[in-house]
């Protein structure tokens, strides 16, 4: 239960209840994450946005890479409720139990490409405190193993995405 009075159905501005109806429709419920954004249209419509560019769109990198940052970062951040989202997400957007399950378990056990790993070792190591003491030569090395500017561009953003969604979820207690 959260820690606030999330918005109801009801009480949500019209665009958001417009999306809200789009969910209803399909899942038969709204998750806690969109109740607690609907509180600030501003808020909301600041995030649907990314979820959208980022997560939801097409972009330069595949949605198994997207998926597995995105777990990787609430696994770290632990938030709770995010993993459980992403988990049934990346199973949704084409990924198996094992794959998820290889998530999971660290990036050490997920079965992709070294280059691959090291763009996942990197996001984990931007979502944490130390980002700052990030160097030309961090950027270099992921530029090294075949991902390109935008790539890595693209993969911080979705990083921070999560970094922001996690404290959300985990202050207001979303999720338990």
């Amino acid at each position: 239960m959260a820690y606030i009075s999330l918005c109801k159905y009801e009480d949500m501005q019209s665009p958001i209840k417009e999306k809200a109806e789009g969910i209803l429709a399909k899942t038969g419920k709204l998750g806690e994450i969109f109740e607690l954004l609907a509180l600030n249209q501003d808020i909301y419509t600041a995030t649907d946005n990314m979820v959208q560019s980022y997560l939801l769109k097409e972009t330069l990198l595949p949605y198994s890479t997207k998926e597995r940052i995105a777990l990787l970062i609430s696994i770290e951040n632990g938030c709770k409720m995010c993993i459980d989202v992403h988990k049934n997400i990346a199973k949704t957007l084409g990924m198996s139990d094992a794959q998820v399950e290889e998530v999971l378990e660290g990036v050490d056990a997920i079965n992709c490409s070294d280059e691959e790993k090291k763009l996942l070792n990197f996001c984990l190591k931007a979502s944490g405190k130390e980002s700052y003491k990030t160097q030309q030569e961090d950027i270099d090395a992921i530029k090294e193993a075949n991902y390109s500017e935008a790539q890595i561009l693209e993969a911080i953003a979705i990083t921070g995405y999560f970094n922001y969604i996690n404290t959300l979820s985990n202050v207001f207690g979303l999720g338990k």
